[in-house]
């Protein structure tokens, strides 16, 4: 009985101290899931945000610029997509098409001077300005803490862990190969004409 009992304590022992060793990254890689959500979430708020802005600047320039249907489609068309988006690779997708759209429908100002003075436009143009510089902030803040989630998960003993418990890699907000090649959206051209 005494020659069971020495293994049997001396496998209790070795478990517990596997199991400590697997605390730490344990409870690394649930902050870092944590983490990756919440910024996911300021990501999804500053696209719900673009979203709502978009009927709003939409209708003003409707006013203005009524056969422009092409551009209105568009526009609606990739608010809807990005509005559907589930994946982050989704979103990005979504995103850089709405860009696209948004450009076009900015670009409209220049054959208007009335719709470029007018107070609800330029509001609403720099209200989209700021979202825009939110959404980027917020990319860049979640595909940072990405980043450090998907070392802890490939790293050992991280990637133990993360076999063990079923922690997979995330994915990155990257922007689509075809939004290098969308126009610019420049939202300062009415206040170097004054």
């Amino acid at each position: 009985m005494k020659k069971l009992l020495v293994p049997i304590i001396g496998l209790v022992i070795l478990l517990m101290i596997v199991g400590s060793m697997l605390i730490g990254p344990y409870n690394k890689l649930v902050d870092l899931d944590a983490d990756v959500d919440k910024y996911q979430a300021n990501i999804d708020t500053q696209l719900q945000r673009r979203i709502d802005l978009i009927p709003n600047l939409v209708e003003t320039v409707k006013g203005y610029a009524k056969h422009e249907e092409k551009v209105f489609k568009d526009v609606s068309d990739a608010r809807a997509k990005l509005a559907g988006a589930g994946t982050m690779e989704e979103k990005a997708e979504a995103n850089a098409q709405v860009n696209s759209a948004l450009g076009r429908l900015i670009a409209i100002q220049e054959n208007y001077p009335e719709l470029k003075a007018d107070s609800q436009f330029t509001g609403l143009r720099d209200e989209l300005a700021g979202t825009e510089n939110r959404i980027a902030v917020a990319r860049n803040d979640y595909n940072a803490i990405v980043t450090e989630y998907n070392k802890v998960v490939k790293r050992f003993p991280g990637s133990i862990v993360a076999g063990l418990f079923g922690f997979e890699k995330k994915e990155f907000f990257k922007a689509e190969s075809a939004a290098k090649d969308a126009p610019k959206i420049d939202f300062n051209s009415d206040k170097d004409s004054e």
